[in-house]
């Protein structure tokens, strides 16, 4: 049974490709050193799917499973990035975020 809300198996990276900062930033794991290794991560899962369906056996589903997962997951660190509107919420004080200033 297919769900709608859930991405297929074989879609694609629904938005823009992720990608690392200029500056290595040790303190914290930022959005798009997260998006650039959940990205990796879904084409080695891909490729793991892909092994799976060619051996036939109890692996696919498992391995469909996991890649729908990741999707999910890609679909969630796309959309629920810190932007200005809701920065102080998620923070706690007012603020603007990083890549919203100029000196950035």
């Amino acid at each position: 049974m297919t769900d709608p809300d859930r991405p297929a198996p074989g879609s694609d990276w629904t938005g823009p490709l992720p990608e690392r900062e200029e500056e290595d930033d040790y303190d914290l794991l930022t959005y798009g050193e997260a998006g650039v290794r959940l990205k990796q991560e879904i084409d080695l899962q891909r490729g793991r799917v892909e092994a799976a369906r060619a051996a036939g056996g109890d692996e696919l589903a498992r391995a469909e499973q996991r890649l729908v997962v990741l999707l999910e997951a890609a679909q969630r660190q796309q959309t629920n990035r810190i932007d200005a509107d809701n920065f102080e919420k998620f923070f706690g004080y007012n603020g603007t975020p990083r890549r919203l200033t100029e000196e950035h």
